[in-house]
């Protein structure tokens, strides 16, 4: 048994936090920008309708935006990231920093996700929009690498719910499969919009052995997760978090799953939680009573994720902050979520393992050893000054 102590020792700081090597499944590229870049693009490519001409300023903008507690408000702030997002040059940066952001943050894995179609107004085809982002993702691979940090990144093609394309960017998806791109994802507004519109794609994905997640359980309830699932046949829920609406818990503290919560945990069904996206869009009330900490004491197959970084103003590293200070989470619970992620990766398994076993595992182990040095330098301290 752990020891109280144990526990404390493995609760890890800001810095450990920072430094401990994360996993990312679920973020979105348009989502990520830093507010300086999006300010040099728009006056590059002639874009003129942001709010905020100064980065700092704009920075607030997008997050003040974002907090409404409406996915759809939410999903509105998207417009002035996409809207510089329209040349081959701009999509290249734009991923590359990506990849140097999330480095820097101590991600060693990331799958980050775009929608390719709503990059085509500055005349670039569908293939030319992937190989731009594909390129700048070895680039800031290859940056990450020259600063003494090692990042690998998947990209995820995502078709819009709301529109008929989705069949056409799974397709691409396919062709891009060994090229960069490890699956494929239907995004936006949940409501009016179920996954079942778009079965012709799944079924198309499916019959070529490729994988899948469906944005499903963030503002919608439980059928969506079910048509996600039962229908569709996703391999992971995108954000999933209203599989809470399916479990029980009772005054004495027992709890019960319901018919559904009880297959996607027995099913080992990976759920994308974003806890500080929940909260702007009105799925959680608190990081405290968010219900990532239920999940993660039922063993569900839960994942920490940033979703946008921008509008949530947020990092891996600081969603982690924030689940230790409401959860007393330690550095075994962070390596638990670390190694469910990298479970639930897109990649090969055999690089999966490797990924577990060479570089997350050992990462861990270290910070670990780290308390265990401070402690017998503290009690050496200790005891000498008793002496």
């Amino acid at each position: 048994m752990t020891s109280q102590t144990d526990r404390m020792g493995n609760t890890p700081s800001s810095d450990q936090i920072r430094r401990a090597p994360k996993v990312l499944l679920h973020d979105h590229l348009d989502g990520g920008l830093r507010p300086g870049t999006i300010v040099d693009l728009a006056r590059e490519t002639g874009y003129s309708q942001l709010p905020e001409a100064d980065p700092d300023k704009l920075g607030v903008w997008f997050r003040e935006a974002a907090d409404s507690g409406s996915l759809e408000r939410y999903l509105e702030t998207f417009s002035h990231t996409v809207g510089v997002m329209q040349t081959r040059e701009s999509l290249v940066r734009v991923a590359a920093e990506c990849a140097e952001d999330l480095a820097e943050d101590g991600v060693v894995y990331a799958e980050v996700r775009y929608a390719p179609e709503q990059h085509l107004s500055g005349g670039l085809g569908l293939e030319e929009v992937v190989e731009a982002i594909n390129e700048g993702f070895r680039e800031g691979e290859r940056r990450a690498r020259e600063s003494g940090r090692r990042i690998r990144v998947g990209a995820l093609l995502t078709a819009m719910r709301h529109a008929a394309r989705a069949l056409e960017i799974a397709e691409l998806a396919n062709r891009y499969r060994d090229l960069g791109v490890v699956g494929f994802d239907i995004a936006g507004a949940e409501a009016g919009f179920p996954p079942t519109r778009h079965l012709d794609a799944f079924e198309y994905l499916k019959r070529e052995n490729n994988h899948f997640t469906i944005h499903a359980g963030e503002a919608f309830g439980l059928p969506s997760i079910w048509q996600a699932l039962q229908w569709c046949g996703a391999d992971r829920l995108g954000h999933g978090v209203r599989i809470i609406d399916d479990i029980q818990v009772q005054q004495d503290g027992s709890v019960k799953l319901g018919r559904l919560a009880s297959y996607v945990r027995d099913k080992r069904i990976p759920l994308e939680l974003c806890p500080s996206s929940n909260l702007q869009t009105g799925a959680a009330s608190s990081y405290a009573e968010h219900p990532i900490g239920l999940l993660r004491r039922l063993h569900f197959r839960a994942t920490v994720n940033t979703d946008n970084r921008l509008m949530s103003g947020t990092s891996m590293s600081r969603e982690f902050d924030h689940l230790v200070e409401a959860f007393g989470y330690t550095l075994d619970d962070m390596q638990w979520f670390s190694v469910n992620a990298m479970k639930s990766a897109f990649i090969p398994f055999d690089e999966r393992l490797a990924m577990i076993n060479d570089v997350i595992k050992p990462g861990y182990a270290e910070l670990k050893s780290e308390w265990l040095f401070q402690q017998t330098a503290s009690t050496s301290g200790s005891v000498e000054s008793e002496g």
